[in-house]
């Protein structure tokens, strides 16, 4: 079967965030490969040496999978707004707590909030500028 995953790049704070984000979702990062594991990145810096060229976060089914970029390559690192990350939670609860644990230290786009399609939904971009949305179906609670 095929997965979708998300892909996040990060200014040199990769394994900061994903660990953050493994605390969260209450699982553990299962790959962390730096770029001086590269034989092909001899040449970078140590400081560069040390960054994550990818790691692999396991949530339920799905995954998200990251690394830190490197300026190195030619191209400058730009934040983007144009990805977030859908989460859905197995509980109202659930989604409370992901919520208010991606939220701290962030801006809440809209409060999770009970919405026409049935779901209770929010969104917010966390302290590392990635974008999440949090819908729980609410026919679960029939």
């Amino acid at each position: 079967m095929n997965q979708l995953s998300a892909y996040i790049s990060f200014e040199g704070n990769a394994e900061e965030a994903m660990s953050f984000y493994a605390n969260v979702f209450q699982t553990e990062l299962s790959v962390i490969m730096r770029w001086g594991e590269n034989p092909q990145c001899e040449a970078f810096s140590d400081e560069d040496k040390h960054k994550v060229m990818h790691t692999h976060l396991a949530v339920g089914n799905t995954a998200v999978l990251a690394s830190d970029h490197l300026s190195s390559f030619g191209m400058p690192y730009t934040p983007g707004n144009n990805f977030a990350i859908a989460v859905a939670p197995d509980s109202r609860a659930e989604a409370d707590r992901i919520f208010k644990e991606l939220s701290d230290d962030g801006t809440t786009t809209m409060p999770m909030t009970d919405m026409f399609w049935g779901g209770y939904f929010g969104s917010l971009t966390d302290k590392y500028g990635v974008q999440w949305m949090l819908n729980y179906d609410t026919s679960q609670d029939k």
